[in-house]
C-alpha cells in the first residue's frame, strides 16, 4: 500500500511537470480530455449503457472477453502504455482502488483497454501494469484488436470518443473510470485523474455486489 501511495504521488510530481505533444501542463491537457469526452451524446446523468460483447487480449496475450466477466462487477478504463500525462495517474488511482478493494474483501474486476494496440503488445501491457503493482488475477490490460475496434468499442459502450492527437504520438481519450454491473451495463463513472473519489467508489461497488 506504501508503494501505492508513493507511486500516486510521484505520478503527480511528473504530471505537474510534463506536457502532452509538448505544449501545455498537465491540468490543461486533463481538461482537453475532459472536454473530449463530453462532447459525447451522452450525459453522465443518464448513465444506462450497455457493453457490447467483446473478446479481446490480456497482458498475457490470452484471450479475455465479456464472457470472462459476465455476472461480475467491474471497472474500466481507457489507456496507452506510451501516454505522458493522464494515464499513469489514472493507472495509480486505480491500483489503488484494487488494493482498497483487497482490503475490505470487495469482490470486482478491473479492465484497462489499450487505446494504441499498434505498440500495445502483451509485453508492454505486462511491463506497464507491474509498474504500478498491479495484481493481474483481477486486473486485465487488453489490447489485441485493432483502432477502429477499440474506438468503436469506445464510442458505442462507453459513450466517449478517441482521436488521435495530430501534433504527437499521443491520443486525447476519456480519463473517466466506468462502474460496470452484473448485467454488463455503464452504472456510473468517475474522474480517473483529479480527486478520484475512492471511497465512494468502494461504496458503490458494494452496492452492486450485495444485490
Amino acid at each position: 500500500m506504501k508503494k501505492i501511495m508513493m507511486i500516486v504521488s510521484l505520478v503527480f510530481m511528473m504530471a505537474a511537470l510534463s506536457a502532452c505533444g509538448g505544449s501545455g501542463g498537465s491540468h490543461d491537457e486533463h481538461e482537453n480530455h475532459k472536454q473530449h469526452e463530453n462532447k459525447s451524446e451522452e450525459s453522465s446523468q443518464s448513465l444506462d449503457w450497455d457493453v457490447q460483447s467483446f473478446s479481446f487480449k490480456d497482458q498475457n496475450d490470452e484471450v479475455f472477453g465479456s464472457e470472462h466477466i459476465k455476472g461480475k462487477v467491474w471497472m474500466a478504463d481507457f489507456i496507452f502504455t506510451n501516454c505522458e500525462t493522464v494515464c499513469p495517474p489514472m493507472t495509480a488511482h486505480m491500483a489503488k482502488l484494487q488494493q482498497m478493494a483487497k482490503e475490505e474483501n470487495v469482490n470486482v474486476d478491473f479492465v484497462s483497454f489499450s487505446i494504441d494496440p499498434k505498440r500495445d503488445n502483451a509485453q508492454a501491457r505486462t511491463k506497464f501494469g507491474e509498474n504500478y503493482d498491479a495484481d493481474f488475477s483481477s486486473w486485465h490490460f487488453l489490447g489485441g484488436y485493432s483502432q477502429e475496434e477499440i474506438e468503436k468499442l469506445a464510442k458505442e459502450s462507453f459513450k466517449t470518443p478517441i482521436t488521435a492527437d495530430p501534433k504527437s504520438d499521443q491520443f486525447i481519450h476519456a480519463t473517466s473510470f466506468f462502474l460496470v454491473d452484473q448485467n454488463g451495463t455503464v452504472v456510473s463513472r468517475y474522474d480517473g485523474v483529479e480527486n478520484t473519489p475512492y471511497k465512494q467508489i468502494i461504496k458503490d461497488i458494494k452496492k452492486l455486489t450485495e444485490k
